[in-house]
């Protein structure tokens, strides 16, 4: 705040805290004035995968038509009011997710190769091996720009150790996100972890003497920049007034839903197959949502541009009584053609993709300048298993949603040629995102009709 300028890296600060500013159309004058980078001047791209567990109800997921999207399947018409802003991708393959000799396992290979393209090592001890992931890839690439240069999120925690599918270590089966072939990145599920990492100043000291005062006077981490905030509010004009204030509004809406569930905590039934660590939402929606909101929150800041989300881990058997689904989801995806196991399939599968609706719909709410955060984005909304019954791994349920700063045309049902590398796509991502990548993984070429 010492500075002349309005900088698009502009940080409120106080004891403890430290809250990046959404894109702001003030900043633009002055900063093309003073000739500052064009990245500080226009909001940046920004790339988000989200993964589904045990495959899909294909019959309710694939539009039977390419082009336009007009009459929507029965999962992907809960995403209906976005309709222009999704492009579900029929044809793409996960070739290292098949066997090739290894046995079973589907399932943990469907997650470790989802993002890496590799074959992992099959192995139940610490000898794990598998690929670099395209998050990483990017984020390596793009660390200097952001606060953050990744977010790894998912609502059920990451395994350490253990064997969980067939002889694959538990790792494969609950960590999307691989720095190298050996070193796998752990996913934060504790939503006010997540909240404390977001708007705290690094200095864990201070940010324990934050807490400590929050809890003592029922004050919000809001109170500890409101100076700097203030001052701020002077010199913005009258639309980034307006957006500050809802921006304020949304920080402060996490926080007391956060502090609300943890208050919550344990007074519901845990899930059977799911121990929830402390201080994690006892229900499934609003924990959900609270780390999708704070997607929307490290997004709209530029405190980072790559995100994961896992909705469960691979073989999830979670149930879903509040869609009238009492039974385990991985018991219902072998379904061996049970016509009532596939209805009941196709409810979690539309449950989940209402949580993806959700996400869209936020994102679509934050504007920047003439377009929104979902028209500057690219996430990549997927399952690594087409039909759960076959654990097959191609022509895979994968969606695309945002335009990707303008690079992306959605709003179209488009297939690629059968068994066309998933990386492929990895690829053009990475290249919207401004990162040359010829190739990556196992991809052979490009996908080229995006735009």
């Amino acid at each position: 705040m010492s500075s002349t300028m309005l900088s698009r890296r502009m940080i409120l600060r106080g004891l403890g805290t430290a809250m990046a500013m959404p894109w702001l159309e003030s900043v633009c004058p002055e900063a093309r004035a003073a000739n500052v980078d064009s990245s500080d001047i226009k909001p940046p791209v920004r790339m988000g995968f989200f993964y589904v567990p045990n495959g899909m109800h294909m019959p309710h997921w694939k539009p039977d038509y390419e082009g336009e999207l007009k009459e929507l399947t029965p999962t992907l018409s809960h995403l209906a009011k976005h309709r222009s802003e999704i492009m579900p991708i029929s044809g793409f393959e996960l070739h290292n997710g098949w066997a090739l000799g290894d046995g079973g396992g589907d399932h943990a290979r469907s997650v470790a190769s989802f993002l890496t393209g590799a074959h992992p090592y099959k192995t139940g001890g610490a000898d794990i091996r598998n690929g670099i992931s395209v998050d990483q890839f990017a984020a390596a690439r793009l660390s200097h720009l952001t606060k953050f240069p990744s977010l790894e999120l998912g609502l059920e925690p990451s395994a350490q150790s253990g064997s969980c599918d067939t002889g694959y270590s538990c790792v494969y089966s609950s960590n999307l996100s691989w720095r190298s072939d050996t070193n796998y990145v752990t996913k934060e599920v504790n939503p006010q972890a997540l909240f404390d990492r977001l708007f705290g100043n690094g200095d864990s000291q201070e940010q324990a003497e934050v807490q400590a005062i929050r809890n003592r006077r029922k004050k919000s981490v809001l109170d500890f920049v409101l100076n700097d905030a203030k001052r701020l509010q002077h010199r913005l004009g009258e639309v980034d007034r307006r957006k500050m204030d809802e921006y304020l509004h949304a920080v402060r809406d996490v926080e007391r839903r956060v502090a609300h569930s943890i208050k919550l905590e344990g007074q519901e039934v845990e899930m059977p197959d799911y121990a929830r660590p402390q201080g994690v939402p006892a229900e499934f929606e609003e924990h959900c949502r609270l780390m999708l909101d704070m997607i929307v929150l490290a997004f709209q800041t530029d405190s980072t541009r790559i995100a994961t989300f896992m909705m469960t881990n691979a073989s999830s058997n979670r149930p879903y009584p509040q869609v009238g689904v009492s039974e385990g989801h991985h018991d219902l995806s072998h379904h061996q053609n049970d016509d009532e196991k596939q209805k009941k399939i196709s409810k979690v599968n539309a449950y989940h993709a209402k949580q993806f609706d959700y996400l869209l719909t936020k994102m679509r709410e934050v504007k920047e300048g003439d377009r929104t955060l979902l028209d500057n984005s690219m996430l990549l909304y997927g399952s690594g298993i087409s039909d759960g019954n076959r654990h097959n791994h191609d022509d895979l349920p994968i969606l695309l949603a945002g335009r990707g700063g303008g690079a992306l045309k959605p709003g179209r049902h488009i297939r690629v040629a059968d068994k066309t590398p998933l990386c492929n796509l990895y690829v053009t991502m990475l290249e919207t995102m401004g990162i040359n990548a010829d190739k990556f993984s196992d991809s052979n070429g490009r996908v080229a009709n995006l735009g």
